[in-house]
């Protein structure tokens, strides 16, 4: 069996997936690369064939019918071997250094017999044109360099959370809580990393900068104009979270509370992107999500909006508006998400 086996969702990605690879390829036998080609009409097909012919021992390359982000992470977890399951977008890539360590670490655990359920290390934005890249790290928020559990975390801030870019899960952990995405779905690894939370007891938090989130293509999803033409996916996933628990029923306090903070962020997201757009059509879709919440859960509603970014969100008329996003806007570049 293989320590990690990695997958790489690939649509339309021969210009960039290559760098993507070779950095990972750094693995060596330790891990299994899986390229999902996602019936991209470009040469990602050929590029991944002919990885898969030079490195049959690490990489298989597997295609399919275009199905989305989502199709390709479950079509990769169907097909992975590995004890560990990490996903690697086909424009971003990882850092050598930190990816050793995270193999090292991994080996020691499971020697040990302590292999975690979740293991968290940090990711930096590679954003086109800006001067600093700004990191993701979790000092403040987890222990460091040891098994730890839910009891043991600290408070997140708001807006700052796990993303997909920073987990890597045990690969039957995944398949235990049935774990399966929704085809042609953008914003899909939300529920990637938020559904599985519950069923993780252990976890491991190394401090090394590891992935590297590239920020800048106009036609990426996390686009801010992308994004609100694609508002209807983002409710959609939205929707998905909101029914995927009922939270007051999730057993441990830092959890719980966890849990609520991460639905809330994506919550404002939703509601900030419908604002943004400052049409009517947009602006009644963000009334419609937030009726769908009162009539799901009439506490969980009244949490969300009583918190200060629900308030700020949903102050009236234009004017509340504009204070909203300018609240947004400010979150954003204080904590670095998007």
């Amino acid at each position: 069996m293989k320590l990690l086996s990695i997958v790489v969702p690939c649509y339309n990605s021969e210009d960039y997936m290559e760098h993507c690879i070779e950095t990972l390829l750094e693995g060596g036998e330790e891990v299994e690369i899986l390229i999902v080609d996602d019936g991209s009409k470009d040469r990602t097909a050929e590029i991944a064939d002919d990885y898969a012919k030079k490195y049959p021992t690490i990489i298989r390359a597997i295609h399919q019918e275009n199905g989305g982000h989502g199709e390709a992470l479950n079509t990769g977890l169907k097909n992975a071997t590995g004890l560990y399951f990490k996903v690697v977008d086909s424009d971003d890539w990882v850092d050598v250094d930190a990816y050793h360590q995270i193999i090292d670490t991994l080996k020691e655990l499971v020697s040990e017999n302590e292999a975690v359920d979740l293991f968290i290390s940090n990711f930096v934005y590679e954003k086109q044109g800006a001067r600093r890249k700004k990191t993701m790290r979790y000092t403040l928020e987890l222990p460091q360099d040891r098994v730890f559990t839910w009891k043991d975390i600290l408070l997140f801030p708001k807006g700052k959370y796990l993303l997909m870019h920073s987990v890597i899960y045990r690969t039957k952990l995944l398949r235990k809580c049935g774990l399966k995405l929704p085809k042609h779905t953008f914003y899909v690894d939300n529920i990637y990393v938020y559904y599985p939370l519950p069923y993780v007891k252990s976890m491991y938090y190394l401090d090394v900068d590891f992935y590297r989130y590239f920020i800048g293509r106009a036609d990426q999803s996390v686009n801010e104009k992308v994004m609100i033409s694609r508002i209807d996916q983002q409710i959609k996933v939205n929707k998905m979270m909101i029914d995927a628990y009922n939270l007051y029923q999730i057993q441990g306090r830092q959890l719980r509370n966890y849990m609520f903070n991460y639905l809330e962020i994506i919550t404002i997201v939703s509601t900030v992107m419908c604002l943004r757009s400052g049409t009517e059509e947009n602006l009644q879709k963000k009334r419609e999500l937030w009726g769908y919440i009162k009539a799901k859960d009439i506490r969980m509603f009244h949490r969300l909006r009583n918190g200060i970014l629900g308030q700020t969100m949903n102050m009236p008329g234009e004017g509340g508006r504009k204070f909203g996003v300018a609240a947004y806007l400010l979150m954003q570049k204080t904590v670095g998400f998007n």
